[in-house]
């Protein structure tokens, strides 16, 4: 058959709409980068900068707790990631590769609880913390994080392993190996494209947290980046000009993250979302 050409029109069309959400995708973090270097006085006036300055970023992070902030959220990030792709890895292969009782439903239990929103959950979650006394507490945040994350993340995993053969496993039997052993020597290695997608949504999903962190953690010594920006524009304050600062130090850490894993972004989705 014959391929349908596109007209003069529809192409400027079609290029005029990417275009136009091109810049409503890259207005916002842009203006926050610009304001950034405005004086406070600037911060509202839709001018460009006439008055570039450094005050703000110089102001975050000399006579602020920002850099305890950081500390506190790479803590709690990064025991949350390795921990996150080491159980949605071992859920995901464990419900592609063995039929045990009650497997179906552990997999509805994680599509359900998907289905909460985060401002139901925040109450229970509180209860359950402050009985077992890890309110205030970095393990408390990454077991609230583990929640969000692991119940997704093994889903996309389990359609992941569906797609590597499973000659595999069984010639791993063949030399002997044990179930764990075939997965972290021989399946695991195969399947770094949905480990990449895992640990970069693992990664956002505690880094970009707002809501947990602020009713979990209290004490400005105790916060995360997500709490503590909060101190910048509130009721009583409102330092626009350290907002915008030291979000665009926040969004750094996300964007060199996604620079190291985006190779592997675009597969791992695609073979975990066809396939689960």
């Amino acid at each position: 058959m014959r391929e349908k050409k596109r007209s003069p029109l529809a192409s400027t069309g079609l290029h005029a709409t990417l275009i136009a959400a091109a810049v409503v995708a890259v207005f916002p973090p842009l203006w926050l980068l610009v304001t950034s270097f405005k004086p406070k006085n600037d911060a509202f006036t839709t001018e460009p900068v006439t008055d570039f300055t450094l005050a703000n970023y110089t102001h975050v992070l000399a006579d602020t707790s920002f850099l305890t902030w950081f500390g506190n959220s790479v803590v709690i990030v990064g025991v949350t990631t390795v921990l996150g792709v080491f159980l949605a890895a071992t859920t995901g292969y464990a419900v592609s590769r063995f039929r045990f009782p009650g497997m179906r439903p552990l997999m509805w239990l994680l599509l359900i609880t998907q289905m909460f929103p985060v401002a139901v959950l925040i109450v229970p979650l509180y209860n359950l913390l402050a009985s077992l006394g890890l309110l205030n507490q970095p393990a408390g945040l990454v077991v609230t994080y583990l929640t969000i994350a692991v119940p997704f993340c093994a889903w996309m995993m389990k359609g992941f392993f569906d797609t590597i053969p499973v000659e595999i496993d069984e010639s791993g039997r063949v030399d002997g190996l044990n179930p764990f052993g075939t997965f972290w020597r021989l399946v695991l290695p195969l399947a770094r494209p949905g480990l990449a997608v895992t640990g970069f949504y693992t990664f956002v999903t505690a880094w970009a947290e707002v809501a947990y962190a602020s009713a979990f953690m209290t004490g400005e010594e105790n916060l995360t980046l997500a709490g503590g920006l909060q101190t910048f524009v509130s009721q009583y304050n409102n330092d626009w000009g350290s907002m915008t600062a030291a979000a665009v130090i926040v969004a750094v850490p996300a964007a060199a993250v996604f620079a190291f894993a985006q190779r592997h972004l675009v597969s791992g989705l695609t073979a975990g979302t066809t396939k689960g």
